[in-house]
């Protein structure tokens, strides 16, 4: 059984943060992931930094030009991660775009994935097509989890199919919008989030973009298994202090 399934077997309102590697310096990336753990988070989501991260907003947009400039690339993030397994423990994801995988190679990609015990990958800009065509072989050789993402737009068959494809969770998008905006629960998008329970899908879901405070979290997992948080804890880092940084804002989930 994975982690991720483990996770979600044993865990209800799970709380994932996202964070992108070499960000806010270009060492920080396991220690971060090491201080989230030791916080309360339950899951880890590591952004590879790209120069054009469409889906992102300008928080993460800027923290991936300030680790790109750091330095950062997919080659060391590996390296950064090759002893991460000793030290933490719950899911950890890749986040990032299509084209620095490809041209990492998908094979090799998958490969060190697995060799530093990542879980699975978000690849937001993956068309599900090529995906499965392509890569489902190499992501099940490697024993790794594709995220597939859902709007409001998406249509019940395409979610069923996705559902299909999953073997982690799905991730909600509650809005069509960029990351970083404030999560408003309206009545179109709470029937929105109905209408994805009603389908009764095998595999979890989480609830991302705009989730940023204790409030948003709770609100998000009345429709899902947990929220992901990105933004807001982007923000929150100051490079001074990294570990206090982290600490400061996981307090406010506690309960």
């Amino acid at each position: 059984m994975s982690r991720i399934t483990e996770l979600f077997e044993a865990k209800k309102n799970i709380l994932s943060i996202y964070y992108t590697a070499g960000y806010p310096n270009l060492g920080d990336t396991v220690s971060i992931a090491e201080e989230l753990e030791r916080s309360g988070a339950d899951l880890l989501e590591i952004g590879f930094p790209y120069s054009d991260p469409v889906a992102d907003g300008p928080i993460i947009q800027a923290s991936s030009k300030d680790a790109l400039d750091n330095g950062m690339d997919l080659k060391l993030l590996f390296e950064q991660l090759k002893d991460l397994r000793k030290t933490v423990s719950i899911p950890v994801l890749l986040m990032g775009y299509v084209n620095p995988m490809l041209q990492f190679g998908v094979e090799n990609f998958c490969a060190a994935c697995a060799e530093v015990g990542v879980d699975g990958c978000i690849v937001p800009d993956l068309p599900m097509i090529e995906y499965e065509e392509l890569y489902e072989p190499i992501f099940t050789k490697h024993g790794l989890s594709n995220i597939f993402l859902i709007t409001p737009q998406t249509s019940p068959q395409r979610i069923q199919k996705i559902d299909g494809l999953s073997n982690g969770f799905i991730y909600l998008l509650s809005s069509s919008a960029t990351t970083g905006q404030n999560l408003e629960v309206s009545d179109t998008t709470e029937a929105y989030f109905s209408r994805i329970a009603a389908l009764k899908l095998n595999n979890p879901t989480m609830i991302g973009f705009g989730i940023s405070s204790k409030e948003t979290f709770d609100k998000a997992c009345q429709y899902a298994n947990g929220a992901i948080i990105g933004s807001a804890f982007v923000k929150s880092l100051d490079a001074k202090n990294v570990k206090q940084s982290v600490q400061q804002f996981m307090k406010k989930f506690k309960v």
